[in-house]
């Protein structure tokens, strides 16, 4: 390659003065062409180190066996319209509501309806107007606090989550897992610990990544049916108890020690599940602890799926425990190119920070043949992990919402490493011919290579 620059070079300022200044500098150009920018680590544009996003999964074939076998066994009557309802209760399910919050609103509506009541019976012909107002402050909250209810699975309602949710949630998983499996290829897991396990998804999605290097799954989850049909999942379906997958234990409580670390710890789906806040923190806290590399937390891409993540974040990064047993601090790995707070939420109205994967669902009556699973996810790293080709000088950002390739332009929305949401407009002349074409090859969630971004924001998309 120096070889063919250096006579390349030599060629042309031989001849510039014989050449047309337009010819001198496409010479100039295609010389440039050849040498390839750091941050590429050797991967053509279309591959560039930011792109983590995945085609079309399917689940591994082994748990898909076992997941029809299981379903079949069953002979549930409704099966598809029961699972539809599920999906939606799911996918619409709220944070219980906190009680300062409720006694906040409480208060205000007493005092307004106190206050208005008042200018109305200014003779005080009635005494019980304050117990009037207390009933309907009562009424009115009852109507408008979200009733949130604790999912209690057995065997029946584990089935149908089989056919509502498996597919759906191995491939979010997937693809959280997959920003570390791209951006640091040297890391091999051999510890997993997953709680919320449910169906074994995070062990299956693991599994698949790392395959043999893992030496150790421990699954937690309080349904004991939950864990009975997991390890069903786990033959694949056939007539022996041999699992497709070895070395997996499951728990309903988490392991006593706090000392034991597991190399990877996944919460999917599971955080929402918890009835309060201190809950969660107390959760989000105690997974920590047992973090020995990463911590990945993945929830649905609703608005509260995304604040339930954002709070976790906080948590971690902002309060200090009282006993310290690993002095690493955590540090945000992905999708987070800041520590700062989310851009998204300072925004009116405000938009989830979320992602489509798509994937193949269970071939089940109903379903239809791809469908796209839309997801929040939070990584969390015991240290720094700086992946070659993260230099200065090269900004990568996030792209946050679908992407849009114009002519001679790629319209993009970016949440950037100064903590900023920005609308560009990538093109050769003002970004770089090389972020250029990495712009066209990338998509929503992939992070992007961005120099000189300050310059200009991009101008009202056309279509």
């Amino acid at each position: 390659m120096s070889a063919l620059w250096n006579r390349l070079v030599r060629v042309c300022w031989r001849r510039r003065a014989a050449l047309p200044s337009g010819d001198a500098q496409r010479c100039k150009s295609a010389a440039a062409a050849l040498v390839q920018p750091e941050f590429l680590r050797g991967s053509p544009h279309r591959k560039h180190p930011g792109v983590t996003t995945l085609k079309t999964i399917r689940l591994p074939e082994g748990l898909q066996r076992g997941a029809l076998t299981a379903i079949h066994k069953s002979e549930l009557k409704d099966l598809a319209e029961r699972s539809r309802r599920l999906k939606n209760y799911l996918w619409s399910r709220k944070r219980p509501a906190e009680a300062p919050q409720l006694r906040e609103k409480a208060v205000e509506l007493e005092e307004r309806w106190m206050a208005e009541e008042k200018q109305r019976q200014s003779d005080g012909d009635d005494q019980n107007f304050e117990a009037k107002i207390r009933r309907k402050v009562l009424f009115e909250l009852r109507k408008t606090t979200y009733h949130w209810t604790p999912l209690r699975y057995d065997a029946e309602l584990g089935v149908v989550f089989m056919a509502a949710r498996l597919a759906g949630g191995y491939a979010a998983v997937m693809r959280a897992l997959n920003e570390i499996k791209k951006r640091d290829p040297l890391f091999a897991p051999r510890s997993l610990l997953d709680f919320g396990s449910g169906l074994g998804t995070a062990l299956w999605a693991s599994h698949t990544h790392w395959g043999d290097a893992l030496k150790e799954y421990v699954c937690v989850d309080a349904s004991g049916a939950m864990n009975r049909l997991a390890e069903q999942l786990l033959t694949g379906g056939g007539d022996t108890d041999a699992p497709l997958v070895k070395h997996v234990y499951f728990r309903q409580f988490f392991p006593v020690s706090p000392k034991v670390q597991s190399d990877l710890v996944v919460a999917a789906f599971s955080l929402s599940e918890l009835a309060s806040q201190k809950e969660r923190e107390d959760t989000v806290l105690t997974l920590w602890r047992k973090t020995n590399s990463y911590l990945v937390l993945v929830e649905n891409g609703t608005k509260e799926g995304h604040q339930i993540l954002m709070e976790a974040r906080d948590v971690l990064l902002k309060k200090e425990e009282k006993v310290i047993h690993d002095s690493r601090r955590p540090v945000v790995f992905a999708p987070c190119t800041h520590e700062r707070t989310c851009p998204k939420l300072l925004k009116q109205p405000v938009v989830p920070c979320n992602f489509l994967q798509p994937y193949h669902p269970l071939p089940l009556p109903g379903n239809a043949d791809r469908e796209e699973e839309r997801f929040s996810y939070l990584i969390v790293s015991r240290e720094a992990r700086e992946a070659p080709g993260e230099r200065e000088g090269v900004e990568w950002g996030r792209l946050t919402a679908p992407v849009h390739r114009r002519t001679r332009h790629v319209q993009c929305q970016i949440c950037c490493s100064s903590g900023e949401l920005k609308q560009l407009a990538v093109t050769a002349r003002q970004h770089g011919r090389d972020a250029y074409r990495c712009a066209r090859s990338s998509n929503w969630g992939d992070r992007l290579p961005i120099i000189n971004t300050e310059e200009d924001d991009a101008p009202p998309d056309q279509p």
